[in-house]
């Protein structure tokens, strides 16, 4: 039996992966993450399960091919973490391309209401009996603009639930699609006009940081900042000061730049090296989820079948609609348009 080892595994990767694999690929769980330090466990398996935080340097992929690893299976859609190029030759690189975008949008939602309804705020009383509600007063989306950058799958599904609730939606994307009912205007309209403004685009070299200080000065005062998207879209700096400057209303974070030391994992013993983070935490307009929007029974389940699915298709030889590489966005090169592996 061909086998594969998953890194930065939970409990609930192994319960909905064993579902899936039904005898055709033995999968050996490793809770670490996979980086220079952990990549020596792979000895032994000739494909990698991993997620969004585990490190896929040059330096990592080029050890993982001396070890016989020929398959990087993302169970993610985003793959900002892997140097695809490096990869190029040695190992193929699949990913889940969509799960449930319902599942991240729905989140995106639940933190947007939390925010401007002061849930949260309220939550915390009544469990001390404190049925006040002096200091609540919120403010209805009914009639708001959202400005939506990025209008994949997880993108439009948040567009209908900001429609659905009466929104005006304002959306970029750098390839703007007929099938979406909605304004495409450019970024500078977009911060200016919106009174939630919600990230759901990929992280690459061209948007790193594209909320960043003069973004945020383009921003309409007291607008609702959400990223359940990549943390690296933000600049964590800048978001700071423009909540201590008061220009940004509300922050909710289900990513953080950061992130890769410290979400998915109970930190509650120690003390937070990462000052930024602790004084976001610290302010009452923000709200922090450890990149848990993706969690659902149904987006579990998509993740797994989708990977177990990557993982037999390769070993057993067939092409794999769902591999990327460096050259796919060359269209004139992709050899995917010809119903074949990348190299």
């Amino acid at each position: 039996m061909r086998k594969a080892a998953m890194f930065d595994s939970k409990p609930y990767d192994s319960e909905t992966f064993e579902k899936w694999t039904a005898g055709q690929v033995s999968i050996d769980y490793f809770p670490v993450r996979l980086d220079e330090r952990t990549v020596s466990l792979v000895q032994g398996h000739e494909a990698v399960i991993v997620f969004v935080n585990d490190d896929l340097n040059a330096n990592v992929i080029e050890k993982l091919y001396e070890s016989g690893v020929r398959l990087i299976a993302l169970r993610c859609s985003g793959f900002n973490n892997v140097d695809v190029k490096a990869a190029f030759g040695k190992l193929h690189i699949v990913r889940v391309p969509a799960y449930s975008p319902e599942a991240v949008a729905e989140h995106t939602a639940a933190l947007l209401l939390t925010s401007v309804r002061r849930i949260h705020k309220a939550y915390n009383r009544t469990r001390d009996f404190n049925f006040s509600i002096a200091g609540l007063v919120g403010w209805n989306l009914h009639g708001k603009t959202a400005g939506i950058i990025g209008t994949g799958k997880i993108g439009r599904a948040f567009l209908n639930i900001c429609k659905g609730m009466g929104m005006k939606i304002l959306a970029y994307d750098k390839y703007p699609s007929e099938e979406v009912d909605a304004q495409y205007v450019p970024l500078e309209t977009l911060y200016k006009e919106s009174d939630v403004i919600s990230l759901h685009c990929p992280l690459a070299d061209d948007n790193v940081h594209m909320i960043n200080e003069d973004a945020i000065k383009q921003m309409k005062r007291n607008v609702i900042l959400l990223n359940t998207s990549r943390g690296g879209l933000i600049d964590a700096e800048a978001l700071l000061q423009g909540l201590l400057d008061k220009r940004i209303g509300g922050a909710c974070l289900d990513v953080y730049e950061e992130e890769s030391d410290l979400f998915f994992e109970d930190r509650s013993g120690h003390i937070l090296q990462d000052d930024v983070l602790a004084r976001l935490l610290s302010m009452p307009n923000v709200i922090v989820t450890s990149h848990q929007a993706f969690l659902t029974e149904e987006a579990l389940d998509g993740i797994a079948r989708t990977t177990v699915q990557n993982l037999v298709d390769f070993f057993d030889g067939k092409p794999i609609p769902n591999e990327i590489c460096y050259r796919c966005a060359e269209l004139d090169q992709c050899r995917k348009k010809r119903k074949e592996n990348c190299f």
